[in-house]
């Protein structure tokens, strides 16, 4: 059996400054406010709405959990709910230079998120009916995501 990749949209997820939670009982906490973006790619445009976080736990061994929850709001008005859950990882030093601000290649590093998206829009129905996976990663104040839908 082979599962196929279809290019859904590429994300740019637009961030303001992380809320830092400090060390809790899991790890390093924080919440980044997800404060708007775009959405556009053969299957899914549209433009991020200006509500939703991702809640970071930070783990042992510089391991970055990563759970976003926002929206995409399509042309026609439809709403999509992103939750997207993943992790990431890098190097010392790679990890030290996007915390500087630098913009690392994301081909340095490693991330990937699972998504699923969620709608009551009868034209985009197929969203709920699909699981995603992306890869990606940090740009200035920007997540850049490329989501594939797994056939």
């Amino acid at each position: 059996m082979t599962i196929a990749l279809e290019h859904a949209t590429d994300l740019v997820v637009e961030l303001s400054p992380p809320r830092e939670m400090g060390e809790c009982p899991p790890g390093t906490r924080r919440i980044i406010p997800i404060v708007g973006g775009t959405a556009s790619g053969p299957l899914l445009s549209g433009r991020i709405l200006p509500i939703g976080a991702d809640w970071q736990t930070v783990l042992a061994g510089g391991i970055a959990d990563l759970d976003a929850r926002y929206a995409i709001e399509m042309a026609d008005g439809a709403v999509i709910e992103v939750v997207s859950q993943g992790i990431r990882h890098a190097s010392a030093e790679v990890h030290a230079r996007i915390a500087s601000g630098e913009q690392v290649d994301p081909s340095e590093y490693y991330m990937r998120t699972a998504i699923r998206l969620e709608t009551g829009h009868p034209a985009h129905d197929w969203v709920n009916r699909a699981l995603f996976l992306a890869k990606g990663g940090k740009v200035g104040n920007t997540v850049r995501l490329s989501v594939y839908k797994v056939g």
